[in-house]
């Protein structure tokens, strides 16, 4: 699977283009998740010269920074040695203040 589709790339507005736009207003793209353990990335913002993604982060910690679409890439299953992260075909655009409040409440997103 493609993680990442030239049509989500062009949906995804560049890095710092949106640090002053309220959560409320501020859309999450494109959702990412490992196959291998709960890890889940959730893309805001997007460089496509460096490759990389600005979002929120939900593994050991949850935490707002910078990942990289090549490393993500690179990334295999320790068992089966197939590539450990996917795109989430069914996630839908939500804000970033829609998905803060359904991560406090405990739900699935």
């Amino acid at each position: 699977m493609k993680l990442l589709t030239k049509e989500l790339e062009k949906k995804l507005p560049a890095l710092y283009a949106t640090d002053k736009t309220p959560k409320n207003e501020k859309k999450v793209i494109v959702k990412f998740f490992s196959i291998a353990n709960d890890w889940k990335w959730y893309a805001t913002e997007y460089d496509p010269e460096q490759k990389l993604f600005f979002g929120l982060v939900k593994g050991y910690e949850t935490e707002w920074g910078y990942f990289s679409l090549d490393e993500m890439q690179s990334v295999r299953h320790p068992r089966f040695n197939i590539p450990a992260i996917e795109r989430d075909m069914h996630f839908s655009p939500i804000t970033v203040e829609e998905l803060e409040q359904k991560l406090a409440r405990g739900e699935h997103v």
